[in-house]
C-alpha cells in the first residue's frame, strides 16, 4: 500500500481512524436505507414451484444433502420463499458423493401482478431488488460450485420473476482454477414486514 504525505500550511488535530469509520458506516447506512425506501413497491403475486434437480458437472461431486443445501441458499438469495430442499433418492447414502446427486425442491416465487389477483389470491407488496452470484456470495459458495451455477441460472431462475440477468460465470471442465462466478440479475421479491418495536 502507498502512502502518500503532503505538507500543509494549516495545522489540524488528529482524527482517530475509529472516528472516520464510524462517520463512514452512517453514511453508508442512511444512503442504503434510502435506497430501500425510495425502491418502488407494486402487486405481486406468490407462484408455487416444485422441481426434482439432478447435478451434471464435471468439476465437482456433491452429496444429496450437501447439494440440498447448496440449492436452498442459492434459493433464499434470490429471494424464493417456504423453501423446502430435501435431499433426493441417491444410491450412495447420506453425506456421500453421489455423481448423480439429486434434490426436490419446494419454493414459492413473487410475479408481478398484472390486472386484478386471480381467484382468492391476496397480492402481496413486492419490489425489485439485485442479486449477484458470486466466490462467496451467498456465503460458502464456492469455484467448484461453478457448474451448479450454470445449472441454476438454466434450470431453476426461469422460474422467478427476473430481469437485467447478466451472466459471466466462466466454467473450466475438470478444473476450478480459472472458474469464476459472476452472476447478476434484479428479482422481484416480497417487501420485508417492518419491524415493530419491542416493548
Amino acid at each position: 500500500m502507498k502512502i502518500c504525505r503532503s505538507s500543509t500550511l494549516f495545522s489540524r488535530p488528529p482524527v482517530r481512524a475509529g472516528a472516520l469509520a464510524l462517520v463512514g458506516a452512517l453514511f453508508l447506512t442512511s444512503a442504503a436505507l434510502a435506497d430501500d425506501s425510495a425502491a418502488p413497491v407494486s402487486a405481486g403475486t406468490w407462484q408455487q414451484h416444485k422441481y426434482s434437480f439432478q447435478f451434471l458437472g464435471f468439476t465437482s461431486t456433491y452429496s444429496c444433502d450437501g447439494l440440498a443445501d447448496k440449492l436452498r441458499k442459492l434459493l433464499i438469495a434470490a429471494g424464493a420463499a417456504d423453501v423446502k430442499a430435501e435431499p433426493g433418492a441417491c444410491a450412495r447414502g447420506f453425506g456421500r458423493p453421489d455423481k448423480f446427486a439429486r434434490a426436490d425442491l419446494k419454493f414459492s416465487t413473487l410475479a408481478p401482478l398484472a390486472g386484478s389477483a386471480p381467484g382468492t389470491a391476496k397480492p402481496v407488496n413486492g419490489t425489485w431488488r439485485p442479486v449477484e452470484f458470486a466466490l462467496n456470495s451467498p456465503q460458502d459458495l464456492q469455484r467448484g460450485d461453478c457448474e451448479l451455477i450454470e445449472q441454476f441460472k438454466q434450470q431453476v431462475l426461469p422460474m422467478f420473476a427476473t430481469r437485467n440477468v447478466v451472466s459471466d460465470t466462466t466454467c473450466i471442465p475438470n478444473q476450478e482454477s480459472g472458474s469464476d462466478i459472476d452472476l447478476k440479475f434484479d428479482s422481484f421479491a416480497a417487501v420485508p414486514a417492518p419491524r415493530t418495536a419491542a416493548r
